[in-house]
């Protein structure tokens, strides 16, 4: 790693899935719960370093995340994959374009890219109609890379059979929409302090980790923490999962801060 002692303020955006939490039209009692830590977004991340902004992931929530956060500057944003509850925020980028007077550097492997040529087509086409957002797509590949000096390593998981990213940055690791990672890719999180990671209920999922398997991550990482996160309505109220959980293992919730 060329950067393992940097400092890192780390923000949960969102921990939810795609659906969130509450789900449109559920009753069940963590739909019903009055505890904001059961009110969960869209899963992102922001990672602030050497007081410069990154965000992993932007989905639909990504306005009302910047806004709650009083996210002023952005240096980039990092994709881990290109589904919906993962990019469909990238339109709300046109205020940093404005305030910054740049485009806004995005970096995904190239299969994301071309979906986001698709769907935000209009960014692309000849003709820009005013007002529309500034992307310079930046191709990600299974190689370490640097943003103004701070270097990013990529682990390529697996969400079912869709390949998606994860990243590490210092001693941080954040994973999410995984169900299996190859042990060449494990390799590259040992010596994680904090490692962020999907967990999306008890019950064993096709493309999502569940608790068990999360467990078996982090009996080999050995990290410090680790925080759960891309979290169902069907894992559990938090107050009662958080009972339930082994030592140095926490249900993260929205807005929570980390420092390392």
């Amino acid at each position: 790693m060329a950067n393992p002692s940097i400092k890192i303020k780390a923000t949960l955006l969102g921990t939810g899935t795609s659906q969130g939490v509450p789900v449109v039209a559920c009753d069940c009692d963590v739909c019903a719960s009055t505890n904001p830590k059961d009110k969960r977004l869209r899963s992102s991340l922001l990672l602030t370093i050497n007081d410069k902004n990154f965000v992993i992931d932007a989905g639909p929530d990504f306005r009302q995340q910047m806004l709650r956060e009083k996210v002023k500057t952005l240096r980039a944003i990092l994709l881990t994959h290109e589904h919906v509850d993962h990019i469909f925020g990238l339109d709300d980028i046109r205020s940093y374009n404005w305030v910054q007077k740049n485009h806004m550097e995005i970096y995904a492997e190239e299969r994301v890219q071309k979906a986001i040529k698709r769907i935000f087509n209009y960014v692309f086409a000849s003709f820009k109609y005013p007002g529309i957002p500034k992307m310079e797509l930046r191709k990600v590949d299974n190689e370490p890379f640097a943003i103004d000096g701070v270097e990013f390593v990529p682990i390529r998981c697996w969400h079912h059979k869709l390949p998606v990213y994860g990243y590490r940055v210092g001693d941080l690791t954040y994973i999410t929409d995984t169900n299996f990672i190859e042990d060449s890719e494990l390799a590259k999180m040992e010596g994680t302090k904090i490692l962020i990671i999907n967990c999306l209920r008890k019950e064993k999922h096709l493309s999502h980790f569940n608790l068990a398997e999360v467990l078996e991550i982090v009996d080999r990482i050995k990290p410090e923490q680790t925080y759960l996160t891309h979290i169902s309505h069907a894992f559990g109220k938090h107050d009662d999962v958080m009972k339930e959980l082994p030592e140095n293992v926490f249900l993260a919730y929205d807005g929570l801060k980390l420092e390392l």
